[in-house]
């Protein structure tokens, strides 16, 4: 058993010791869970520098990393499943989605140790067990409270640390004397010498604008962690550096952390410690962003099957991932870096799953106008539409920002998963739609899935063969008609580099796509959730980054905007909106929550709502009357 011992180092009730139903009572479990593996088993071949980590006296390589599980206090009342909660950033996903619950952001001096936030409590409510596991080496240090992987660096044939290439984007929202070489404040690459006279930096005004070289003689190290620049870097662009590095962890040890993480699960004993050996039969992965690309690689290189040959994961959801792999298990790769031209695996876009593996590709509508979603599902030239395999299903959050939306309304919010503080701002409001009720349908059709091979819906997408997959450009005149609405104007394509040299050269584009909308600037395909489906408001996967933050042409990256309609349709003509008015569309706050209603209800019938949650969609539908339609509610 590659895990070969669980060391607690905390144990509390769950939520107070609140009973969560039927099941009753929850507690965590926290610690550190210590494995080893065999660097030539032909389960581990696919990790980049295994044969290179130092080995311990049985030839095998140590490591270890921290979890945190939550189960019930009665484990009898648990249901054999185990939701993997694969940490973004090393902050917990899986409780603040699936539960409609918030997660503590971590700083200098937190406490490491935080009260969980559950929500509504459904996960609890349906029995799960939740394993929250780092399995990221690199992040920003001296944060606690964050789940780490303690990996082993890889070493030469002599011995010697090993040097190479580091390419990063450095980028702020205000003006800064110098940068980390790190995305988001994350352990960075130590430049192997200060002086590196062939290092280079350069700075574009877009993802794929022309690039500006910066005359070396202009910049330097300041020590071997970070760059400074005559005259310092300008807020809003973008600068990339090329450099080497020294220092290379065997960063693929996360992915196999997580698959024997899993296995551990379901076939731990107690004499690893094992807090319920026999319990769980089903174990599913979730990642959001970062860590739905990390599921998409362990599945790329199909790192799901352990040491005894069994199969680790039954299922994943992968959501809000895009087409994008990652550098998760590249030497000197960057598990933080999130820019699909910044990195040499976007390809391949079609990642099937093998050994009996379920995977759900969940995406908003942030990944489709970012350029890569839609890749999942047509040709590389997005001319043809392409469907996923028979262990796949492919679905589309309609008028939705990769996050599950910010509420109360606003456009201003903290950066996310950044512990260095930074303040980001939009030109129009947030997205505001929260999708996590979707999720909780499909996390449900997925293990019936793999439970008992019952189908889950059918996968929604937008589409080139009925028109609701569009070139980007085509959104222009629809938004146009709509007062104020600032529709990009500029569009980052990825596209095909050429990263044999640093920085990559630029090829030839894929064939992006976006959903199409209807009058009302709204999309017209994908599942959008009642208060979507009965709009107050339009609902975009796009938004600007607002001139006080720099870059003002450039997507904000992760978000959508909210553009609310008139409340009248005196206010509307008097603004020149062409989109009918609150009070022209509903007779009244009754009349709209019963149109929700049943809009709640038709998902339910098509399996992407469960009948539990058409009353917590009338309660965001409520918040969203009460701050769209009533009378000085609005606040921008």
């Amino acid at each position: 058993m590659p895990a070969t011992r669980f060391e607690i180092t905390l144990r509390r009730p769950l939520a107070g010791g609140r009973s969560f139903g039927a099941v009753g009572p929850y507690e965590e479990l926290k610690g550190r869970l210590h494995m080893s593996v065999d660097p030539a088993h032909a389960a581990n071949r696919a990790i980049t520098d295994l044969s290179r980590a130092p080995r311990d006296p049985a030839g095998r390589v140590a490591f270890s990393t921290d979890v945190s599980l939550l189960l019930p206090v009665d484990r009898a009342a648990a249901t054999g499943r185990v939701l993997v909660d694969v940490v973004n950033r090393g902050n917990t996903v899986s409780v603040p989605n699936f539960n409609h619950a918030t997660r503590p952001a971590f700083g200098p001096g937190s406490d490491p140790n935080p009260p969980i936030d559950t929500g509504d409590g459904w996960l609890m409510k349906h029995g799960w067990m939740v394993l929250s596991c780092g399995w990221q080496c690199d992040l920003p240090p001296g944060i606690p409270g964050l789940y780490r992987l303690q990996a082993p660096e890889a070493v030469d044939a002599n011995g010697r640390r090993i040097t190479g290439p580091v390419y990063v984007q450095l980028q702020s929202p205000g003006d800064v004397d110098a940068f980390m070489l790190s995305d988001r404040g994350h352990e960075p690459y130590e430049a192997a010498d200060l002086s590196q006279p062939a290092a280079v930096l350069i700075v574009r005004d877009q993802l794929d604008g022309e690039i500006t070289v910066i005359p070396r003689e202009r910049w330097r190290f300041r020590d071997s962690r970070h760059i400074e620049l005559d005259g310092g870097f300008e807020k809003g662009r973008i600068y990339q550096c090329v450099y080497a590095g020294v220092g290379a962890k065997v960063l693929g040890l996360g992915m196999v952390a997580l698959r024997d993480a899993a296995s551990w699960m379901k076939h731990g004993t107690e004499a690893e410690g094992h807090p319920a050996p026999g319990v769980v039969r089903r174990a599913h992965a979730y990642g959001r962003s970062q860590t739905g690309r990390l599921l998409r690689t362990l599945v790329h290189h199909d790192v799901n099957v352990d040491e005894a040959g069994r199969r680790a994961f039954d299922g994943i959801i992968a959501n809000v991932a895009g087409a994008m792999l990652g550098e998760f298990n590249d030497r000197f790769g960057q598990n933080s870096k999130d820019r699909p031209s910044m990195m040499n695996h976007l390809e391949p876009t079609h990642v099937e799953p093998r050994g009996g593996l379920k995977a759900f590709y969940t995406n908003t509508s942030f990944e489709y106008h970012r350029g890569d979603a839609s890749l999942i599902h047509t040709d590389a030239a997005g001319m043809r539409d392409l469907g996923p395999g028979a262990s796949v299903r492919v679905y589309h959050f309609t008028g939705t920002e990769h996050g599950t939306g910010l509420w109360p309304p606003t456009d201003t919010t903290a950066v996310a998963a950044d512990p260095r503080g930074l303040v980001e701002r939009s030109q129009h409001l947030r997205g505001v739609v929260d999708y996590g009720r979707v999720m909780r349908a499909l996390l449900t059709h997925l293990d019936r899935w793999a439970s008992d091979g019952t189908p889950p819906p059918p996968s929604v997408v937008p589409r080139i063969d009925d028109g609701t997959a569009v070139d980007p450009t085509d959104l222009g005149k629809p938004f146009e008609r709509i007062p104020g609405a600032r529709y990009p104007i500029h569009h980052d394509r990825p596209q095909r580099r050429d990263f044999t040299t640093l920085p990559p050269k630029d090829g030839a584009p894929y064939g992006t796509r976006v959903a199409s909308v209807d009058e009302d600037g709204n999309e017209r395909a994908g599942i959008p959730v009642p208060e979507v489906a009965v709009p107050l408001a339009t609902h975009t996967g796009w938004n600007l980054r607002h001139p006080d933050i720099g870059g003002a042409d450039q997507m904000l990256y992760f978000a959508g905007a909210t553009l609310p309609f008139a409340r009248t349709r005196a206010e509307r003509e008097r603004t020149g909106d062409p989109r009918p008015s609150i009070a022209e569309r509903y007779r009244s706050r009754e009349d709209y929550l019963a149109r929700v209603r049943e809009a709640a209800n038709r998902l339910v019938r098509d399996g992407y709502l469960l009948e539990e949650d058409i009353e917590t969609s009338l309660t965001f539908a409520a918040r969203s009357w009460a701050a769209f339609a009533e009378e000085g509610s609005r606040t921008a």
